[in-house]
């Protein structure tokens, strides 16, 4: 089904929505919760709504991550995170000796880094310049 270039809004607005989940997949749950647990410092998993799956409420955002081995890593799988200092993140993750990319800044834009879990899937981490 095509849909028009210019989809035309009801009522005169947008779409309200009032939250996101992200979903990675991943091959080992138990090993990817430990890992997302040290890495974006987080608490304890905050719902497990079935067997197989998980997921941590981030405030502005959910991440589930789901055993899903087939399509562990595959290409695109990724998420990215708006962090207060990119840099200092970066630094912090390098010393728990994950590997991460040097960060990029594009000036008055943004500062960007990213680092892969270990299924594969990409974790990026973005600073908004002003």
């Amino acid at each position: 089904m095509n849909l028009p270039l210019e989809a035309p809004r009801r009522y005169g607005r947008r779409m309200n929505i009032s939250a996101a989940t992200v979903g990675l997949p991943v091959r080992d749950l138990d090993a990817a919760v430990d890992w997302y647990r040290v890495a974006l410092e987080l608490g304890d998993v905050d719902l497990e709504p079935m067997d197989g799956l998980v997921e941590f409420d981030l405030g502005p955002l959910w991440l589930q991550l789901a055993r899903d081995p087939d399509n562990a890593g595959r290409e695109g799988m990724s998420i990215t995170l708006s962090v207060d200092d990119a840099a200092t993140e970066r630094e912090r993750l390098a010393g728990l000796g994950l590997e991460v990319t040097e960060v990029t800044r594009y000036e008055g834009v943004v500062e960007f880094f990213a680092l892969t879990d270990p299924d594969g899937n990409m974790v990026g981490f973005v600073t908004e310049l002003s």
